[in-house]
């Protein structure tokens, strides 16, 4: 691959950008995904299969650079046992409101207790576009 690998962060519709602003203020430190999708590409802004000491651009719903990450570690974890670190790091209050947001989120997958997700720990390094229009 002869460029940084990509991730967009998914919002309510493609004028969400809280996930990327809420990286770039520094709050949002953690994503997960299912285990069956983790390593797989979404696209042309999407890489998938992220690993430790991975620098990667992250994108919005418009296909807008926003912000450089670096990721710090990758793990599985299981829906009915959401470690404190991640339920922060993405941003929640307890480890129920996490597992409300995904239930809502992924309709289309039964988010049973022993159900596998991998977690991407990460860090900004550089902030590229904090305030886009149009």
């Amino acid at each position: 691959m002869n460029r940084r690998k990509r991730l967009t962060f998914w919002g309510a519709d493609e004028n969400d950008d809280s996930l990327p602003r809420a990286v770039m203020d520094g709050r949002k430190t953690v994503t997960a995904e299912t285990l069956a999708e983790y390593y797989k590409p979404y696209g042309e802004y999407g890489d998938g299969g992220y690993a430790p000491g991975d620098i990667i651009e992250v994108y919005d719903l418009r296909q807008r650079l926003r912000c450089i990450i670096k990721a710090t570690k990758v793990y599985t974890i299981e829906f009915g046992d959401i470690p404190e670190e991640v339920w922060r790091g993405e941003t929640f209050s307890s480890a129920r409101k996490f597992c409300e947001c995904h239930i809502r989120c992924m309709p289309h997958v039964d988010l049973h207790d022993h159900f596998k997700l991998v977690t991407l720990h990460f860090e900004l390094v550089e902030i590229i576009a904090r305030d886009v229009t149009c």
